[in-house]
């Protein structure tokens, strides 16, 4: 069953993320993490890291949004699962794949939110992040008077003196960056998990208003 999520939107999230889950957002049934939990003690996965599972799933479980611009659109919905172990501590999928990409979607043992393929790839600090990229590349795209995309090393010939970070989407592999009239999204997860420089990809969204380079987030939030 597919509920919207007019009333049930995380906190945490900027006006501008909250009024895009609100609108394109909708939530998918999804079991319950206490309903593998014997199964997974059985095979080793720690209590406090289904704790975890279980917390990340009553925040986010069920959520689906619209497709990504990158990454094939991202996870279909979010959901954790396979809880996995190395020497940096456990991890989880942060939610099944949308299309066939080479990689999972993984919740690192800090709480990022990346891929995970040949290399791990953190896309952003939180899923939170994930969520305010998502929600400000909606945006973008709506009010620019033009985007352009550049990939592989023409990415290197962008200039960001005069640019300021976009604090809210907690860009690690992946960055978003303000400037006077413009906003320039710029995606490294894949070139970095896939050892691949050439797989780096910027959209830069131009000829934006104040509207378009902040579109209603609050004071403090960026």
């Amino acid at each position: 069953m597919d509920l919207n999520l007019f009333d049930d939107v995380p906190d945490g999230l900027t006006r501008r993320a909250r009024s895009f889950v609100r609108a394109h957002g909708v939530k998918v049934d999804v079991r319950p993490v206490d309903g593998y939990r014997q199964w997974w003690l059985e095979r080793g996965v720690p209590p406090e890291v289904i704790d975890r599972m279980g917390a990340y799933q009553e925040r986010w479980g069920g959520l689906l949004l619209p497709p990504a611009t990158q990454y094939d659109g991202g996870p279909k919905y979010l959901d954790p699962d396979s809880p996995e172990s190395d020497s940096a501590g456990w991890w989880f999928e942060a939610g099944m794949q949308r299309t066939a990409v080479p990689y999972s979607f993984m919740i690192s043992p800090s709480g990022e939110f990346g891929i995970h393929a040949d290399r791990w790839a953190p896309l952003h600090a939180t899923v939170e992040g994930w969520v305010e990229s998502l929600a400000l590349a909606h945006h973008a795209s709506m009010w620019a008077r033009q985007v352009t995309k550049l990939v592989g090393d023409d990415v290197d010939g962008i200039e960001l003196d005069g640019f300021e970070p976009v604090r809210e989407v907690m860009g690690l592999a992946d960055t978003w960056w303000r400037g006077s009239d413009s906003l320039i999204a710029l995606y490294s997860g894949e070139a970095e998990s896939l050892g691949l420089p050439g797989e780096r990809i910027a959209l830069i969204y131009s000829g934006l208003d104040e509207w378009g380079l902040r579109g209603g987030v609050e004071a403090g939030d960026s």
